[in-house]
């Protein structure tokens, strides 16, 4: 499906957008402004939201829809829309979209960015914002028959509700037929192990060539934000973040957090605990990658292979190493607001050595990978040229991680939007410009070398700081309590790409307003585009290749 979108202007290389330039380009269709922490926010009516991004997207070269959050007041409803520039994240902007409590209707944004499309059913399904001119109105996490939405403030929680099987019908259209042609619908999943997940395709075949890609998500949704909103800051939120992206990326998961939250109440983290984040961050990222590495050779090889027990036995070693530094194998909680729950296990040297260790023998291991795979026929049959996402429709679906870099994006917010102690260390952001699975494998590899680059400087880092200066934890409130209707939106470079989380703030110790940025869910939304015209084992690639875990996808 071609979105029919190219840029009038190409941005190269970001441009800075000033506040002033931005007023003057929305002109009077700003009604006032809502600042945010992280961006300027312009008010806007809901009939000209298209008009707006548009002009923000061709003109000032804000191309990366990253978040759409939608919430409920007592007399309003609300979009905003958070936007950033790849060549240069901090450049941000919020739109947001007032509507009235009886008629909450709003302009779709689905034309300008096709990532929309899923962000706006979303907030349809929880919130009951309708979006006009939106292509597929439909719930999405939710059944269709499901009566009121969850986050709208007259949600009836004991309302009984029925939820009756359906015939599902072939969604290609009569007009996409051929009257010679051998058309059959096929149900992939949800319980599939292809599937990575309780992830239910709808494909449809015309012969041997898949047509239409429909991922139907929604079965692993376990209301995240809702239990967030329900926490305190200070101590109650930060063991559900292990859990949405759950495989190994748990210390990930727990910065986007801490980041988000620091940012709110403008909390500092002093540098000893800013090496041991980035150093438990970069394992949880090697031990990610693993994984995706041996369930990709899973599907692509349909046996339990030599690639995937050889990553399983190196993600181990790796699992070994974070449970002596936070005492947990995948739930870490760790963070903490302002640094880290406690300091290096001790004895440090022998942290130190069984880590080097793992870092001494992990070249001759990425060897043995590159041996088993890069130059394997089946391997690249399989993959070379196969799930292609071009870099211009990968930014439509706001794709990012290895996902968007396996398409030649350079876009990684490590270096971009520098946090913790990356912007002090040497490394690189990796980039391969094939835009097939092929490359996205390729970009993961690489990313491990670079990943143990970094923990291998941390290391040196940690063992020469002097003892006297070991800070693990900065001097944090113990109730925090943000001033009312303070907001923010703020992201990480997660194991999959950008994990963002927003907070409203209402006054009190515990989040008005919570949302989660699912990299996954950005990334499965360009699932069709990269499968279309392609064969059923190239459709299984390609979702193989995204690297998706349904826990982030849903929340």
């Amino acid at each position: 499906m071609s979105t029919g979108l190219e840029p009038r202007r190409q941005v190269g290389t970001a441009v800075e957008t000033t506040e002033e330039e931005l007023a003057e380009l929305i002109g009077d269709r700003a009604l006032s402004r809502d600042d945010h922490k992280n961006a300027p926010g312009f008010v806007i009516r809901p009939d000209e939201v298209q008009d707006v991004l548009f002009d923000l997207r061709d003109e000032a070269g804000f191309d990366h829809l990253s978040c759409l959050t939608a919430q409920e007041y007592e007399d309003r409803y609300e979009s905003i829309y958070h936007l950033k520039k790849y060549a240069d994240p901090t450049q941000e902007v919020s739109i947001v979209v007032p509507t009235t409590s009886d008629e909450p209707t709003s302009q779709s944004a689905e034309p300008v960015f096709r990532t929309a499309d899923w962000h706006e059913r979303e907030a349809f399904d929880l919130v009951g914002i309708d979006y006009e001119g939106h292509p597929d109105p439909r719930r999405i996490l939710l059944p269709e028959t499901w009566q009121g939405h969850p986050l709208s403030l007259g949600y009836n929680q004991t309302k009984p509700q029925v939820v009756s099987l359906t015939e599902h019908a072939n969604p290609i259209q009569p007009d996409q037929k051929d009257a010679e042609s051998d058309t059959m619908f096929l149900n992939i999943g949800p319980h599939h192990p292809a599937t990575h997940g309780v992830l239910h395709i709808k494909a449809a075949l015309d012969g041997e060539t898949v047509v239409d890609v429909e991922p139907d998500v929604g079965y692993l949704h376990r209301c995240e934000e809702q239990m967030c909103q329900q926490g305190t800051y200070r101590h109650q939120i930060m063991p559900y973040p292990d859990r949405w992206d759950y495989v190994s990326a748990g210390l990930l998961n727990e910065w986007a957090y801490a980041r988000v939250a620091e940012d709110l109440a403008d909390l500092e983290v002093p540098e000893y605990a800013q090496v041991i984040r980035t150093m438990g961050a970069e394992l949880c990222r090697i031990a990610s990658h693993m994984l995706a590495l041996g369930t990709f050779a899973l599907d692509v090889y349909g046996d339990f292979t030599a690639i995937f027990q050889y990553a399983m036995r190196d993600r181990e070693v790796v699992q070994d190493i974070l449970e002596d530094l936070t005492g947990q194998r995948l739930m870490f909680n760790y963070f903490r607001l302002g640094g880290v729950a406690w300091d290096l296990p001790e004895p440090r040297e022998e942290f130190f050595e069984k880590t080097r260790d793992f870092l001494d023998e992990l070249p001759a291991k990425l060897a043995e990978y590159d041996d088993l795979i890069t130059g394997n026929e089946i391997f690249q049959i399989r993959c070379v040229n196969t799930g292609i996402l071009e870099p211009e429709v990968a930014k439509q679906y706001g794709c990012t991680g290895p996902v968007a870099r396996g398409s030649g994006i350079d876009f990684d917010l490590r270096r971009d939007d520098p946090y913790g102690y990356y912007e002090n260390l040497e490394w690189d952001v990796v980039t391969e410009d094939g835009c097939d699975n092929y490359s996205r494998v390729l970009v993961r590899m690489q990313e491990v070398e670079q990943s143990a680059k970094i923990i291998e400087q941390c290391l040196d880092l940690l063992e020469d700081w002097p003892e006297d200066d070991r800070e693990i934890q900065s001097n944090v409130p113990r109730t925090l309590k943000p001033e009312a209707d303070t907001e923010t939106y703020r992201a990480v470079e997660g194991a999959k790409g950008e994990l963002g989380i927003y907070i409203r703030s209402d006054g009190t110790d515990k989040p008005g307003r919570f949302k989660i940025r699912s990299p996954c869910f950005h990334n499965l939304s360009a699932l069709e585009e990269m499968s279309e015209g392609e064969y059923i084992p190239d459709l299984i690639a390609s979702l193989g290749s995204l690297d998706i875990v349904l826990g982030e996808v849903d929340r």
